[in-house]
């Protein structure tokens, strides 16, 4: 049997109760079939930063080009525990070898495109990347990323799966000591 790849994935998505309303995004078709040729590797920034379940809902308060993790009512201010919290984790997240990730839209923490910024009188102003997001496409700027919002486009999905193939032989490669004259 084949060697199924590692992907990272926003643990909602996998149906667990995660989210800050004690809820989830189970995705079928990410369970279901992808599921079938792929080892998850489940991360719930949220949650794994030390936030409880439930809990007040958070969004990116600011300007487009400097945004904090806000809680919704209350105000508090979790991008420093965030970012704490991610640069711990992408150092083991290095180890484990993923050859791609898959993001929950939209979310603050692990939103990769059109997460709303809003200002401090709580009108959205622009739209960002979620902290944990941009954190690790930051770490690891060739790893394909993706989320579940756009992978329902086959064209994207498609796309998608080929880069994880091509990211996931390119390790193999770099594992047996690949050099210059080699690939020539």
């Amino acid at each position: 049997m084949q060697e199924k790849i590692k992907l990272g994935i926003s643990t909602c998505l996998l149906g667990e109760k995660v989210r800050y309303d004690g809820g989830h995004k189970r995705d079928a078709y990410l369970v279901d079939i992808l599921g079938q040729f792929v080892e998850w590797t489940p991360i719930c920034p949220e949650f794994e930063c030390g936030l409880t379940i439930p809990r007040e809902s958070m969004r990116l308060v600011g300007t487009a080009s400097d945004y904090r993790l806000v809680t919704g009512r209350s105000g508090i201010d979790h991008s420093g525990r965030m970012l704490t919290w991610a640069q711990e984790r992408l150092d083991r997240l290095e180890q484990e070898k993923i050859c791609g990730f898959i993001f929950k839209s939209k979310s603050p923490s692990s939103g990769m495109r059109d997460v709303k910024i809003y200002n401090h009188q709580g009108m959205p102003i622009a739209k960002g990347v979620g902290l944990f997001a941009q954190a690790l496409m930051q770490r690891f700027p060739i790893l394909p990323v993706e989320d579940e919002g756009r992978l329902i486009d086959a064209g994207l999905r498609e796309n998608f799966i080929e880069r994880i193939f091509v990211f996931h032989r390119w390790q193999k490669l770099v594992e047996t000591g690949i050099t210059r004259q080699k690939v020539v």
